[in-house]
């Protein structure tokens, strides 16, 4: 991965590059910033930039021995640590899973989460870092870098440690190996242990602007400019956000089934269809949950905007304009707020892992009450 195979992010890759070139690269860096934009791709561009044998021009060269192997990601001195499931292992590392992981640098370079579910089958587990990944790293940082000045242990999403794992590497990440430089890549930075969070120096990767996100459609695509514009606008700053809404996936017309239905039983107070609905969506595990009630989010504030009748605003594809059509009028500025605070807080809810089905059924309930406001 070289700095010119990444949209956006200009001054990020003038920073790193600078770093490199100055020899002052910090111990611990941590990327963070939304989910989509690119920072995955920033930290292996950084780190193939650091063990390139031939710079130039503020960038890898992308042809000697070094770059081929960070191209497959076989670098010797490159570690990578991400969240797995057990999966069966009684002490679970992640080259337990370096044929899946490689797969996902390929295929999603912008790292799709829930493609990483799929591939290490995660079903309703959570993945994280376990406290057996810190010792493996423990172990493989003890030796000497193999053919580079530097080992650069890149880590996909710490806020995912799990706290004994946390504690384990946290001497380590303060007081590293001469030889050792530590990448992290962070989607939900506030979640991270404070005294790990603290021992890193931070560069926030915003969203990326919608002209960024629309010209890589056009070119990648081949979307016109108009079309790209909208699902840029949409996607908010997020690639892999952008990608995704080009296909009306089968979750997502899954999603927008259940919103219409929630959005009738509702409306007509159907208390035991809407018991139904909340056993239904209960049954999904907290991840899909939370994708679902986002989803729903967006649709309140698109039928708002919609109710307000400013076309030009609206981001809707046609299956939920059609739907959108006659259900806006019911969204108005008399329950908006409060309608999308109820679906903020049942996200909230079930991520602290509340029970589903109680924050669910209160969810359909209060939305019998707002829906006749």
């Amino acid at each position: 991965m070289k700095f010119s195979d990444i949209p956006g992010h200009n001054h990020i890759k003038e920073r790193l590059r600078d770093m490199v070139d100055a020899d002052r690269i910090p111990h611990a860096i941590l990327i963070e910033g939304p989910a989509g934009t690119g920072k995955m791709m920033l930290a292996r561009a950084m780190a193939q930039y650091i063990h390139c044998e031939n710079r130039s021009a503020g960038d890898s060269c992308g042809k000697c021995p070094a770059c081929l192997q960070h191209r497959t990601a076989n670098h010797i001195d490159t570690i990578y640590s991400f969240p797995i499931v057990k999966g069966g292992h009684d002490n679970p590392v992640s080259d337990d899973y370096m044929d899946e992981w490689r797969h996902m640098l390929e295929e999603s370079p912008y790292m799709d989460f829930l493609h990483w579910l799929s591939l290490i089958q995660a079903g309703n587990s959570q993945p994280q870092i376990f406290v057996s990944e810190a010792d493996s790293l423990i172990h493989k940082l003890s030796f000497t870098a193999h053919k580079a000045r530097y080992k650069v242990v890149i880590m996909w999403l710490p806020e995912r440690l799990k706290t004994e794992a946390a504690n384990k590497l946290l001497k380590l990440i303060e007081e590293p190996f001469h030889d050792t430089l530590f990448i992290l890549v962070s989607n939900d930075a506030k979640n991270i242990l404070p005294t790990i969070y603290s021992r890193t120096q931070r560069i926030v990767a915003h969203r990326l602007p919608d002209d960024t996100v629309a010209r890589q459609l056009v070119e990648r695509k081949g979307l016109s400019h108009a079309d790209a514009m909208a699902v840029a606008h949409n996607a908010d700053g997020s690639m892999l956000a952008a990608e995704t809404a080009l296909s009306f996936s089968k979750e997502e017309k899954q999603f927008l089934e259940l919103f219409m239905s929630l959005m009738r039983k509702a409306y007509q107070n159907q208390m035991a269809d809407l018991k139904e609905w909340t056993v239904a969506v209960a049954a999904f595990g907290r991840e899909t949950i939370i994708r679902f009630l986002t989803y729903c989010l967006r649709l309140v504030r698109e039928n708002f905007i919609m109710n307000l009748n400013e076309p030009r605003l609206n981001y809707l594809n046609s299956a939920e304009a059609a739907f959108s059509s006659k259900f806006s009028r019911f969204i108005n500025e008399r329950n908006v707020e409060r309608i999308s605070a109820e679906f903020d807080s049942a996200i909230i809810d079930i991520a602290g892992n509340a029970n589903p089905k109680l924050v669910l059924f209160d969810l359909a309930v209060r939305m019998c009450i707002y829906l006749k406001a």
